[in-house]
């Protein structure tokens, strides 16, 4: 098996244990009352997201590594890390909102609004570019920042109609 096979092989084990943890905490913030918002966009993202992991798969997986592109992609996982571990309970793949809580404001949040998003734009460029696959970086920046469009700006609008404002800390 090649490294980018590796690479391919880890970084899909990733996301499907991600949709694991999504589903769990989905369930179990619904079970406390919170609501879904932007439920109809949710295939378009899902879609979007595995297309770019299949693309990759189908002309990445045996490609020689560009090490400064897989190095930022790595830094991006421990900031991937920093969000999972700060949104805690609170963290889906999913607009989940739990009318009444306040919104989490530390750890990367205090720096950006949504830097999940950052985060996830950065490796849908960085892993084609790690594997001499700059067209698809191409394609899937702009596909993501499409969808990343209508999401944000459904998120935000939703964050604000329950919370009030957009950022109060949980400490």
């Amino acid at each position: 098996m090649s490294l980018a096979s590796t690479i391919l092989l880890l970084v899909t084990l990733q996301r499907l244990g991600e949709l694991v943890l999504s589903r769990y905490n989905t369930s179990r913030l619904l079970a406390r009352g919170a609501i879904e918002v932007g439920a109809g966009h949710y295939p378009l993202v899902v879609s979007v997201h595995a297309a770019w992991l299949i693309a990759l798969w189908i002309w990445g997986r045996d490609q020689d590594l560009i090490l400064p592109a897989l190095a930022g992609f790595i830094v991006l996982q421990g900031l991937r890390l920093w969000i999972l571990v700060t949104l805690g309970p609170r963290w889906t793949t999913r607009i989940i909102v739990l009318p009444g809580e306040p919104l989490v404001a530390s750890g990367p949040y205090r720096y950006l609004a949504h830097p999940n998003y950052a985060v996830v734009a950065g490796e849908i460029a960085l892993l084609p570019l790690a594997l001499h696959l700059p067209l698809l970086a191409l394609i899937f920046t702009a596909l993501n920042a499409a969808v990343l469009a209508i999401r944000i700006r459904t998120e935000t609008h939703a964050l604000s109609a329950t919370s009030g404002r957009l950022a109060r800390p949980i400490q």
